[in-house]
């Protein structure tokens, strides 16, 4: 088993080419990084810079054109990944238990384990009392943590998500980085999440790496020394402007690239 001092991901010269009718679009060039275990990492850049790309090919739902990834020691496609997308995709015609248990009964769980468990995520994402409604009758803060419930009933090693509140009205998508980190603290599973906000990205991670405009690289890799827990009034206080400050400065001359 990993100890907390060693790397779940770790990714050596990634290059990730789309062949289209007109050429060849390089999005990802020369990707090198690793990720330690039980770290809560952000990905930050320009739109269109590759982001997705990058979750997508640790999700193991991109193949490298070159290079490599492991995770716990195992390509994408044989490692345990959950990941969270920015629309909840959660099925119109299952409750919100029978979506968060998803996962488990495609295992072949059933009966009392497939409750258990299932009950289990409802109470971690906060969901009690809501098992028997459908998707339509949930807000969107809710459906996210259902999906988040889900991604997470198998216990993955490492958790993805891509943009997952980027739906939400700027007050509740405060309110669900709280609950992410209060989930991630309790779960202690190795996040990387993709977003566009600097002060989120500042707010919930250990450390963000800023993507290039396409072909991306890393341009920065900054470690976030802000006390945890995240406690309520950090984003005024100097140092956590700060970081925003110097995040900002290194991602502005790539929104200017054309």
């Amino acid at each position: 088993m990993l100890s907390s001092l060693e790397n779940l991901v770790k990714v050596q010269h990634l290059h990730i080419d789309f062949v289209e009718s007109d050429g060849t679009l390089e999005v990802l060039d020369e990707l090198n990084f690793e990720i330690a275990v039980r770290s809560f990492t952000c990905v930050i850049g320009p739109s269109g810079g590759g982001k997705s790309t990058l979750l997508r090919a640790l999700a193991g739902l991109i193949y490298p054109s070159s290079g490599e990834i492991l995770i716990d020691g195992q390509p994408p496609d044989k490692a345990s990944i959950g990941m969270v997308f920015q629309k909840p995709d959660l099925m119109p015609w299952r409750t919100l238990a029978q979506n968060i248990s998803l996962p488990l009964e495609l295992n072949g769980i059933r009966g009392s384990d497939l409750h258990e468990k299932t009950q289990q995520l409802v109470q971690l994402v906060g969901l009690e009392g809501f098992e028997k409604h459908y998707p339509h009758q949930l807000s969107g803060g809710m459906a996210q943590r259902a999906s988040i419930a889900r991604a997470l009933i198998r216990e993955p090693k490492l958790l993805l998500l891509d943009e997952p509140f980027g739906q939400l009205d700027a007050f509740t998508r405060e309110r669900m980085g709280d609950e992410l980190l209060r989930i991630w603290e309790e779960k202690q599973q190795t996040v990387l999440m993709v977003t566009h906000s600097i002060p989120e990205a500042v707010y919930l991670a250990d450390r963000v790496l800023v993507l290039s405009s396409r072909p991306a690289r890393i341009k920065q890799d900054l470690r976030i020394e802000l006390p945890r827990p995240r406690l309520e009034g950090l984003q005024f206080s100097p140092e956590f402007n700060s970081y925003c400050n110097q995040l900002h400065e290194e991602l502005e001359p790539e929104l200017k690239v054309k």
